[in-house]
């Protein structure tokens, strides 16, 4: 059995409404709630001792601020890239792949991408049909064998943003 492969699966936090002032939706930033209760959230993390080695993020500008809140609590902060496969409607296959690539290199990593694409790779690294729901900021951790990360998988469990900053010290 290869080496077991740790999976954050992150929704971006809170991010401002479609509308006018963002007519490219790609360009929709977290509102100043969003980023407070995101960034208050991150330290539930470590007192589950929760380590990150690389962050992957949708390009789309609130999943990047969150990735970049998730990486900025962690110790140690982990390197962040962007995957256009976790923008919305990528390609599950494009998204297994990254994965893959990265987890040649490092053992446990966060995805920070969007609903309901993040539900649905959920429920596919858990051999499940349909899709997990994930409020936004909610993170769930998954366990995959590094011979088969595509799964079937192991969920751990799935906290929502509430949740995590309950843990907070």
């Amino acid at each position: 059995m290869a080496a077991t492969i740790e999976l954050y699966l992150v929704r971006h936090g809170m991010a401002a409404e479609r509308g006018p002032k963002y007519p490219d939706d790609r360009l929709r930033p977290l509102t100043p709630t969003g980023v407070k209760r995101f960034a208050a959230a991150v330290p539930g993390l470590l007192e589950l001792d929760v380590v990150i080695d690389f962050v992957l993020t949708s390009p789309l500008v609130r999943a990047r601020d969150t990735a970049t809140l998730l990486a900025a609590g962690l110790k140690p902060k982990p390197a962040m890239t962007e995957i256009e496969a976790l923008a919305p409607g990528g390609r599950h296959q494009a998204v297994m792949e990254a994965i893959k690539t990265h987890a040649k290199r490092h053992r446990r990593l966060a995805l920070v991408g969007h609903e309901p694409d993040l539900g649905e790779l959920a429920a596919r690294l858990l051999g499940a049909r349909g899709i997990v729901q994930f409020k936004k900021g909610a993170i769930c951790a998954i366990d995959v064998d590094g011979a088969t990360p595509g799964g079937p998988g192991t969920l751990r469990w799935l906290l929502t943003p509430r949740a995590l900053r309950a843990l907070a010290p």
